[in-house]
């Protein structure tokens, strides 16, 4: 079902993203990996799937937090591979801090990222998907997006307002071909989680 299909995954250099770009490079699909800017380890990543699994593999640098640099993305995937017809939304940063103490900037930018990239890649992919009545939307949730936790306002907020949008994207084009489906995974060992350790164990009081 995915050889000859085109896939955007957005922060897909590591964790989550990454495994869904292996997999789906496995089964025959082409793909888009992301991160803000290339670096040598981009390039190799870029050049392994591409050699492991005979498939053409691009790099599309963009701060999914930025909606010029996520539109320029798009663009150049549709215009280097031909077309694109699976979006995983998978990019995602995090904050840990109590609602009161929480700064204005990170707020901003955890929605941004977690939240307004996927209505960007989503508005851009669709005209494409509409005219050839094939796509598919993935979104990377969370559990955070069916349940809250304390200090993370941002990121809870974040993954429920991507519940909504997947499941308005998916009324819309009901009879389109598309489909748009959400995936909330609990925990999962990725740098994004690592990096939460120290936070939580602050948070909770524990070693």
């Amino acid at each position: 079902m995915l050889k000859g299909k085109v896939a955007v995954i957005t922060g897909s250099t590591s964790g989550i993203g990454l495994g869904i770009a292996k997999a789906m490079a496995g089964e025959g699909c082409a793909i888009v990996l992301n991160s803000r800017k290339a670096n040598k380890e981009s390039d190799d990543l870029v050049r392994q799937l591409s050699e492991e699994n005979k498939v053409e593999v691009i790099f599309g640098a963009a701060d999914m937090s930025v909606p010029d640099d996520i539109y320029r993305m798009m663009e150049q995937a549709a215009k280097s591979l031909g077309k694109v017809d699976i979006v995983v939304n998978n990019a995602g940063i995090q904050h840990v801090q109590l609602i009161d103490e929480f700064p204005l900037d990170k707020w901003d930018m955890v929605l941004a990222t977690n939240l307004s990239s996927a209505f960007h890649t989503t508005k851009a992919a669709l005209p494409g998907m509409k005219s050839r009545k094939w796509g598919r939307i993935i979104n990377i949730a969370s559990a955070h997006g069916l349940v809250a936790s304390p200090y993370k306002s941002a990121y809870c907020a974040a993954k429920h307002g991507m519940l909504g949008l997947t499941k308005v994207t998916a009324l819309e084009v009901a009879e389109e071909g598309i489909t748009a489906n959400a995936i909330c995974p609990g925990y999962v060992w990725t740098p994004l989680v690592e990096k939460q350790i120290p936070d939580q164990a602050k948070a909770f009081h524990m070693s």
